[in-house]
């Protein structure tokens, strides 16, 4: 969540920012009074709490002097200071919580390098990779919903029947190719990155420190008996790995990386496209996540989008790369870079990564911390995440790059060790 004391001290500059991103700016100005009168309430709550300290010491001294008429009149003022005292206290912290509930559904403040913009049309294209238009043959001008199903190795059919609509089921050499793409994701980034393998459902307050909840509750499954949630990606339990802990400025930047399933209710994607893989409830990714400090957070943006690009071009694929404007960052970021494919069957980009900086909008919620070296005290981290490798977009591009003439597909080198075969 954004710094309470930056609203106090900063207030006009935070409206800005905010109003970059086009959103009703009426809970800030919520936040900004219902603070003010927190704070007036609690100088009034420590000033009886203080009085009723004095009236206590008094007693005692009138209690040792057998003025005992005296200690209980000032006994009497004390017990209704207390009850004073009580219901401030009771008004102070229903203050604080409607502050706090208001924090957690305004988003971020983007960073001064996010270009305006209102939404997705908006978003400049930075790079584009290896695209040729004109080299694509009609082979490969078949979108992978069509081929991959008449093949056998995409069963929508039979996913749907077990699962409903909007579920996929790859079978035969389709699975040994997504079980590939997501060995290869893990192997590139073992170098610098320790593989965890987190539970795939949190609670409630993990999935509030990453910003899912209050605002996306809609998109998420829920388990309500058990109060556990299942991941929309890996992020929401690598991001709370730290929660309550202090890390050392010594031991950061701290590298992690996952692969699990990810769940997606996908509420708002009515009116778009989800045939086949381009939108499904379940998927495999593999993600990679840093915790840094604010000075080392630029150079480890860098260094992410570096690594999503990279798989994705050691692949043939072609990408590009897109600089997300403020109007269109999600709740919880600070500045994104998607990295997107190209799939000539569909025609279309498909995001392959976001790149994402948080700042320390996901550490306020988690309690992220560091004890930053010679200085007294604790900082809040930044907190840094992309895609190694999602699996159903790039597996959908990669079929339809490499589909042959005679409806085989070829295997790109970087992944035929995990496949043990050139084809499908």
């Amino acid at each position: 969540m954004i710094d309470l004391s930056r609203i106090r001290s900063d207030y006009e500059a935070v409206r800005a920012a905010l109003a970059r991103r086009g959103i009703d700016l009426s809970e800030l100005e919520q936040v900004a009074v219902l603070d003010g009168k927190h704070r007036n309430l609690t100088t009034e709550r420590d000033a009886v709490r203080h009085r009723v300290k004095q009236l206590s010491k008094q007693v005692g001294q009138l209690k040792r002097q057998g003025l005992d008429d005296q200690a209980d009149a000032l006994a009497e003022e004390s017990r209704e200071q207390g009850e004073q005292e009580k219901v401030l206290s009771g008004e102070v912290d229903a203050l604080a919580e409607q502050v706090r509930q208001l924090l957690l559904r305004i988003p971020n403040l983007p960073s001064s390098d996010a270009p305006d913009g209102a939404g997705e049309a908006d978003n400049p294209v930075l790079q584009v990779h290896a695209l040729k238009p004109d080299s694509y043959g009609p082979h490969q001008r078949v979108p992978h919903w069509e081929f991959a199903v008449e093949a056998g190795w995409l069963d929508m059919e039979r996913a749907a029947k077990l699962s409903g609509s909007m579920f996929a089921m790859l079978r035969g050499p389709g699975a040994a190719l997504a079980r590939g793409l997501v060995q290869y994701g893990l192997d590139r980034n073992a170098d610098s990155y320790e593989e965890i393998r987190p539970p795939s459902l949190v609670s409630s307050h993990v999935m509030v420190s990453t910003g899912q909840l209050p605002k996306f509750a809609d998109d998420a499954y829920c388990l309500e008996r058990d109060d556990l949630w299942a991941i929309p990606t890996a992020e929401v339990p690598l991001t709370s790995l730290a929660s309550g802990e202090i890390l050392e400025e010594a031991d950061l930047p701290c590298r992690l990386m996952a692969h699990t399933s990810c769940y997606r209710r996908e509420a708002g994607s009515a009116g778009r496209d989800t045939r086949g893989l381009l939108r499904v409830h379940e998927f495999d990714k593999v993600e990679i996540l840093a915790y840094a400090t604010p000075e080392q957070a630029p150079a480890i943006h860098a260094e992410i989008l570096e690594r999503a690009t990279a798989a994705v071009a050691e692949l043939g694929l072609a990408y590009r790369i897109v600089d997300i404007c403020a109007g269109d960052l999600g709740q919880a970021h600070h500045r994104s870079w998607d990295v997107e494919v190209y799939a000539p069957g569909a025609d279309q980009w498909l995001e392959a990564s976001s790149v994402s900086w948080y700042s320390d909008y996901q550490a306020r919620r988690a309690n992220l911390r560091f004890r930053p070296t010679n200085e007294k005290g604790t900082k809040h981290l930044h907190t840094l995440n992309g895609s190694a490798l999602a699996v159903p977009r790039v597996w959908a591009a990669l079929v339809e790059t490499y589909r042959q003439p005679d409806g085989s597909v070829q295997i790109p080198e970087p992944l035929r060790p995990y496949l043990h075969r050139n084809t499908l």
